[in-house]
This record gives structure tokens, sequence and C-alpha cells, in this order.
């Protein structure tokens, strides 16, 4: 596999990607979204065994988004068959992938638990006390960032590729390291777009609706707008990322943005 590095502004030309497939297909790709948030809330809700469960088969369920993506980018009809494309040839690498991806969070979070004592819930307890834990958030995001570039390809390398568990790894981890500064640009795009669409309304919500019940009206609402606008972006923007790092070229011009984007691969918004 040869994962190409591409400039810092692929980041963003990612996010603007995922949001004109979204716009050629809002209806099949909220749905998605919906389901792939709902069955992971659900799985995790199960006591004990949830997460364990989540993990073993999260690989899968990121395969099947890639599926579905993969189609309505072509052009074509999400069916059962598309959806499923080639899991049942490599479920065995599959959940091997999720034994892996299981034992490294534990890991993480064994080790983020002894170097970071502070961060736990209960002590994290007011805001002073959140700025004062601040710089220990981002030794976690050290901590979890190798994890999430280990695993942010792998499932669609071994899916499409047949790569087995340790090699789509280590090609996803190769592959996201060399294009660090494209991935940076990508997480503040969506920080940014997160905070300015929760933060603005929250604010103009609690102005009109000064009562404590207006206010968390106002939070629910805004988290239900995230997650049907900006969920479908984050990931669809997981196999745009693919798509771009191991296959075709993104345009070259950001002034075009994601309409650029789709014409060069001879799609049409």
């Amino acid at each position: 596999m040869i994962a190409k590095q591409l400039p810092a502004r692929h980041g963003l030309l990612w996010v603007l990607a995922a949001w004109q497939l979204l716009r050629r297909y809002p209806r099949q790709l909220t749905s998605m979204t919906l389901a792939y948030f709902s069955l992971l809330l659900v799985m995790n809700l199960i006591p004990y065994i949830g997460p364990v469960l989540l993990s073993l088969v999260l690989p899968s369920l990121n395969a099947m988004v890639g599926n579905a993506c993969r189609a309505l980018d072509n052009n074509q009809a999400v069916t059962q068959a598309r959806l499923a494309g080639s899991l049942a040839e490599q479920r065995v690498p599959l959940f091997r992938l999720g034994w892996l991806y299981l034992t490294s969070s534990l890991l993480v979070l064994i080790i983020s638990s002894l170097l970071l004592p502070n961060l736990s819930p209960e002590k994290v307890d007011n805001a002073t006390r959140v700025a004062e834990v601040l710089p220990q958030y981002g030794v976690l995001l050290l901590l979890v960032s190798p994890l999430m570039m280990a695993f942010w390809f792998a499932p669609l390398l071994t899916a499409w590729h047949g790569l087995p568990a340790m090699k789509s790894i280590f090609f996803s981890f190769v592959a996201s390291w060399r294009n660090w500064r494209a991935f940076t640009v990508y997480a503040l795009v969506v920080t940014l777009v997160s905070f300015i669409a929760m933060i603005i309304p929250t604010i103009i919500g609690s102005l009109l609706l000064p009562s404590s019940v207006g206010a968390f009206a106002v939070v629910v609402l805004v988290m239900m707008i995230l997650l049907l606008l900006i969920g479908p972006v984050v990931v669809t923007s997981m196999y745009i990322s693919y798509r771009d790092v191991f296959e075709a070229p993104l345009a070259q011009d950001t002034s075009s943005s994601g309409e650029n984007y789709n014409s060069e691969h001879g799609r049409t918004s």
C-alpha cells in the first residue's frame, strides 16, 4: 500500500467534500449516521459487556459505513449486498482488529489513569478545577492520538484490500503520520465548526429563554442539530480521507471547494 503525503489544506477539503456528498444524499447519510450513533449508544449502555462488544464490532461497523459512502459516492444505491461488501470474507481479520482495538484502548485507559489521576469526573467538578487540569487533557490527547492514527484507516484497509489486522494498523499509522498536517487542519476545522454551531444558538437561546428549563431545551436542540448536520460530515469524511490518501487525489484549487473536488472525479452535485 502506498499512502500519499498531502498538503495541510486537504484537511479542510475533506470536510468540504464530505459536505458535498451530504448535500447529494442528505436522507441516506443522515439516516445512516443516526443508526450508527444510536447503535454505539445502545451498546455502550449494556452493563459490563457493552463496551467490550462495541470494541470488537467497531471495525466491521466502520467498514459498513465506508461501503455505504463509497456506493453513494459512485451514485449507487445502498443495497444490503453493497453495505455488507466483503465483510463475510474478512470477518476474521476484522474481528482480530476489534480485539487489537479493545486491547489498545484498555492499555491507553490504564496508562492515562496512572499518569493523570486528576482527570476523573468526580475530581473535575467546577470551572476552576477544569482550568487546572486542562494541560493534562493535552497529555491525554497525546496518549489517544497514536490509537486514533492506527485505527483510522485500518477497517477499510482490511475490508477492501484484505490486509491482516496488524498490517492494516501499520499502514494506517504510517499514512496518518505522513499526513499529520492535514489531520491537524481537519481536527481544527471540525472542532471550530462544532463550537460555533453549539455556542451561538446556546447564547441566543439563553437570552430569549432565561429560565434553566428553556436553556436546557435549547442545548438539547443544538445537540440534535449538530448530530444531524456535523455528524454525517464527520462520518463521511473518514471515507473521504481514505479515498484521498490511498486512491484519487483531491482538487488542487481550494477556492472551488468540494464541488471542484467532485467534478474532478466525474461526479455531479
